[in-house]
């Protein structure tokens, strides 16, 4: 294969115009992408160069500029499955060597990795729904993917406004849980980390397992379980009983009569705050494709908690009233309620819903949300995230919508249909502001003013997994802690009048053990080694 040098692909762009947009210069970050004239395949990747212009805040891009953000090799497929039939297309990356080897390499000061993602914004016409969701979920202290607003030129052509992202994995810097190895088969190692996804296969995905309980009511289809990271060509053996044997005794734990039982219900097994943050934000954005379709859980480690947590966020472009099909559009409802509503091949799994029958659980999800609303959702705070976004978009856009002249016409599954670029920021803010009304006045549980500041301690239990001593800070006012072993016998109980406590645990066996003080919402398993 025969790459143009970087340098003569330079002049060639100088000179030349794309599909009527005259592109010389941006105020976002410039992406050149030279694949030698091959088109891009679904599959493999094939070889490309690229390079990034981005001269800082408040400054002007040129493409007669040098690449100063990245330049040189990449693999590039197309990427999506229902988006793979729109005419600007999305892509995966991977920053290459010559030798088509990985190279890890930090891009706009995000954390070093090799796989990204340019995704096109083609049916959201706010071109900011997926960036509003990622940006709101790290706001709320969860990672979500990392977005850089660009515009994209491919083979000489102008292509319109692309968001380069980064990709789910459990690399450094991105989904916070252990790499896990195929030779990590015992103890500890075994546990974690783990990223699994309920999705559609047509992009490529295999089920990996299928769960023995059916969808939520009065749906009856399966819910499938699919291994993202590691995927199910590169997991050992071993590494997949154990994770589908952990998944499926959490749906065991939700089903029985005493699912809010402290050591045999479901709060053994998952973080109970990443699953309200991400309930919330999937009924916020009102996402039609959320719980059912690009859905993931990650498990750590045991050394770190070893529980399921909800997440990452992935895939809100029609979410936020952008979708004309099965009540999306709609501010009111919710959508944990999909399948009473539509059903269909792809259905909420029952979690959701039976959470929710816990009164605890609830009285958590309407203190967070109280929490949340007078913070990071307060109708300000989105708005004025919204607005600067727009401000930066307002004649990248212009370009935008020149190459892709969609504007006033309907693309699936818009909702709204707007005759410029601010009316659908206007139809975004108006909507997002009765869908938080709504919700406000709905929201499940209920919340006192003890039972928020109660939620808000910060509860460490350090070190974990320990040889002799369990130290426990956040404390408040007086209660009484257990421990118990795996049959649920209880070893010790300390009452306590303090913020801090030092437990002995050198006359215990080395195993795992249960520490439980169900006010504070303690129900940790510590490890003696």
């Amino acid at each position: 294969m025969r790459f143009i040098l970087l340098v003569t692909l330079l002049h060639f762009i100088a000179l030349s115009t794309y599909s009527q947009v005259n592109f010389t210069n941006s105020t976002l970050p410039i992406v050149v992408i030279d694949t030698d004239n091959i088109p891009i395949p679904d599959e493999p990747k094939i070889m490309a160069n690229m390079g990034i212009i981005n001269n800082g805040p408040g400054q002007v891009n040129h493409l007669t500029d040098s690449f100063n953000v990245y330049n040189g090799y990449i693999g590039i497929e197309k990427r999506g499955s229902t988006s793979a039939g729109f005419p600007q297309q999305s892509y995966g990356l991977e920053t290459r060597l010559a030798d088509s080897s990985n190279l890890n390499v930090s891009i706009f000061g995000w954390p070093a990795d090799n796989d990204y993602i340019l995704y096109a914004p083609y049916n959201d016409k706010s071109l900011m729904r997926n960036v509003l969701t990622y940006h709101l979920g790290n706001q709320t202290g969860r990672w979500a993917p990392r977005t850089q607003f660009c515009e994209l030129v491919l083979n000489g052509n102008y292509m319109g406004i692309y968001v380069l992202m980064e990709r789910i994995k459990t690399n450094p810097g991105r989904v916070a849980i252990n790499q896990l190895n195929y030779i990590d088969t015992l103890d500890n190692q075994l546990t974690g980390g783990y990223i699994i996804k309920i999705d559609k296969t047509s992009g490529g995905g295999e089920i990996a397992w299928t769960s023995p309980y059916t969808s939520q009511a009065p749906g009856t289809n399966q819910i499938q379980f699919q291994l993202h990271d590691p995927n199910i060509d590169t997991i050992h053996p071993l590494q997949k009983a154990y994770i589908q044997d952990y998944i499926t005794d959490w749906e065991i734990a939700l089903k029985i009569s005493s699912f809010t039982h402290p050591i045999y219900g479901y709060k053994a097994y998952i973080d109970v705050p990443s699953f309200i943050d991400y309930f919330l934000l999937t009924e916020l954005s009102k996402n039609v494709d959320g719980y059912r379709i690009s859905s993931f859980l990650h498990k750590q480690r045991l050394s770190e908690g070893g529980k399921i947590v909800a997440g990452p966020l992935w895939d809100y472009n029609i979410a936020w009233g952008n979708s004309n099909y099965c009540e999306g559009q709609l501010t009111t409802g919710w959508e944990i309620n999909y399948n009473s509503i539509c059903g269909g091949t792809w259905q909420n799994p029952f979690w959701w819903n039976r959470l929710l029958e816990d009164p605890l659980y609830a009285n958590e999800v309407q203190c967070r949300w109280v929490e949340l609303r007078d913070s990071t959702l307060s109708d300000s705070a989105i708005l004025n995230y919204i607005d600067s976004v727009a401000a930066a978009l307002i004649i990248p856009s212009q370009r935008h919508f020149l190459k892709w002249p969609i504007l006033g016409t309907y693309v699936w599954p818009n909702n709204f249909i707007g005759q410029t670029y601010q009316e659908e920021i206007n139809y975004l803010k108006t909507w997002i502001q009765n869908r938080a009304a709504w919700m406000d006045a709905n929201m499940f549980g209920t919340c006192t003013a003890e039972k928020n500041e109660l939620l808000k301690q910060q509860i460490a239990i350090s070190p974990n997994p320990t040889q002799n001593e369990l130290s426990i800070s956040g404390l408040t006012g007086s209660g009484e802690l257990l421990i118990m072993d795996l049959s649920g016998k209880i070893v010790l109980t300390i009452p306590y009048q303090t913020k801090e406590l030092l437990i002995e645990l050198q006359p215990f066996q080395n195993g795992v053990y249960f520490l439980v003080e169900s006010t504070l919402g303690i129900h940790e398993k510590i490890v003696k080694h």
